[in-house]
């Protein structure tokens, strides 16, 4: 017997233009992440912080496959991982722990990506963590942290170490456990995670054939500088119209 398919009431009249393109833009990432097969069923999140004056944030409704969460079907929530605004779906408060840690000490940025992928995992267990021998990677070595597996996120008491770790960096690898990348937008959030899932994917597989070949340190100095050329001063603005629009091939009904 299968399931009908999800019929949600817009809610593009009830909040902001702004609001609407971030929930816009939040929707598609959580379908973009499906589409990359980064998703660990409905166990991560990406959150992102609502335009305005109230401390508000959007999160997945709770139990929704990735491939399945549109514009509407985002829930407010406060800091505290409590719902803002009525909603027909469940919250995971437990699962906003790492979030609002970052929130909280991260003003300059909007948007918190958290995966469980496979090879994300894999490298956050391996004893030197990122290697430097990969073009994405580069990118990633000067601008990461890591913090240790201190067991699933549930506790309170974590938060200030978990900030400590990310520091200012974009990307953090959470030992044992996944990745995670912030970003001034939803778009730069999700272009981080893909090249530092990239990246893992990339040492995961040469670590598989001969003697690696390190890339050298004057190379990753000026790696920045050198995103700032091949994006032509863009960013990840430069990909997000294409990725939405591979998007709409593939999980139509995002925008909704």
């Amino acid at each position: 017997m299968s399931a009908a398919p999800l019929v949600l009431p817009s809610r593009r009249d009830q909040v902001s233009p702004e609001e609407w393109q971030l929930r816009v833009d939040l929707a598609a990432a959580y379908r973009l992440v499906a589409l990359f097969k980064w998703d660990d069923l409905v166990f991560t999140h990406i959150s992102a912080r609502v335009p305005g004056p109230q401390e508000h944030f959007l999160i997945n409704p709770y139990g929704l496959m990735f491939e399945e969460i549109t514009a509407s079907s985002l829930v407010k929530i406060d800091p505290q991982g409590n719902k803002v605004e009525d909603s027909p779906f469940p919250v995971n408060p437990a699962g906003f722990t790492i979030h609002s840690a970052v929130h909280a000490a991260r003003h300059d940025i909007s948007c918190v990506l958290h995966t469980h992928s496979l090879n994300g995992v894999a490298v956050s267990a391996q004893a030197l963590g990122l290697l430097p021998i990969s073009q994405q990677s580069i990118f990633i070595a000067g601008d990461i942290g890591y913090h240790d597996y201190e067991g699933v996120a549930l506790n309170d008491d974590e938060k200030p170490r978990l900030v400590r770790d990310l520091g200012s960096h974009r990307y953090l690898m959470l030992r044992n456990h996944g990745l995670l990348t912030v970003g001034t937008s939803v778009a730069e959030a999700w272009q981080a995670m893909y090249l530092f899932e990239a990246a893992c994917t990339i040492q995961v597989r040469a670590q598989a054939g001969g003697e690696l070949i390190p890339i050298g340190r004057s190379i990753i100095a000026g790696a920045q500088q050198v995103a700032q050329q091949v994006t032509k001063g863009q960013g990840a603005q430069l990909v997000w119209p294409g990725l939405l629009r591979r998007l709409q091939r593939a999980y139509p009904g995002y925008d909704q």
